[in-house]
């Protein structure tokens, strides 16, 4: 029997999600282990010290061979907001991408990029223009998180980022606007973010996700050819259809 009574849905009709969705277990594991790294600094009551046997330091890991810093760097943070923007980043972009990858290939490309962050940090301490970057310690995930923006931004170009939490942005432009920040700000040693950190993450994710496909000996070859081509092709006029009684003194290609 038909109610004359329309419908109404109450509130429990209706679900509400706020990010990617449940928590995957690689996101949650890293999550965990950067949040017990953090609570174990503080705990242990000699927190400064702790960050600088474990932080990544430049010095240390070529003249006194403490290569595990390459490894350790990346759990340990600066202060809680740093965390939080880290592990709240790792979240809401890692997530999905694990769920499309797998667990041990999403780890894995983690893992790639936050090495290729240290390594960026270390090889470019060596040159005379970075030579500030020689003697500070770099801790923290932004290397990594850098390359899992790049990863998302590749993956769902068109899903749109808040920039800044107010200017919402494809993901694609706003993996680019992160980069070139990263890129500029690297040249400037004043500040304490590693950006260098951050830039040597998105290089890694990228080279890694592009893999056997990148050729970069064929890719310069290429972008030489194309040019070449376009600049002979700048040396003749083209036109469309059939000559004209006016193009007799015109060079037709």
């Amino acid at each position: 029997m038909r109610s004359r009574y329309p419908y109404r849905p109450t509130a429990s009709d209706f679900s509400y999600s706020f990010g990617p969705g449940p928590i995957t277990s690689v996101i949650k594991a890293l999550i965990i282990a950067n949040i017990v790294a953090f609570v174990g600094t503080w705990i242990a009551g000699d927190r400064v010290d702790i960050i600088r046997f474990l932080g990544l330091s430049p010095r240390e890991v070529f003249e006194g061979f403490q290569v595990w810093r390459v490894l350790t760097y990346q759990f340990l943070h600066a202060g809680l907001f740093h965390l939080l923007f880290n592990m709240l980043a790792l979240w809401m972009f890692g997530v999905e991408l694990e769920r499309r990858w797998g667990s041990q290939y999403f780890l894995k490309y983690y893992m790639v990029c936050s090495t290729g962050a240290a390594v960026t940090t270390l090889l470019l301490s060596l040159i005379p223009t970075f030579g500030y970057m020689y003697d500070p310690i770099t801790v923290g995930a932004s290397g990594a998180i850098y390359g899992v923006l790049l990863a998302f931004g590749m993956y769902f170009p068109t899903r749109p980022i808040l920039m800044f939490f107010v200017f919402p942005v494809p993901a694609k432009y706003a993996v680019m606007i992160m980069g070139g920040i990263a890129l500029l700000s690297s040249f400037d040693g004043a500040g304490g973010t590693a950006h260098t950190a951050h830039l040597g993450g998105l290089v890694a994710g990228y080279l890694f996700l592009r893999g056997g496909n990148l050729h970069l000996l064929s890719e310069i070859q290429y972008r030489v050819l194309k040019w070449r081509i376009n600049r002979s092709k700048r040396r003749f006029d083209v036109y469309q259809g059939g000559r004209r009684a006016d193009d007799v003194d015109r060079r037709v290609h």
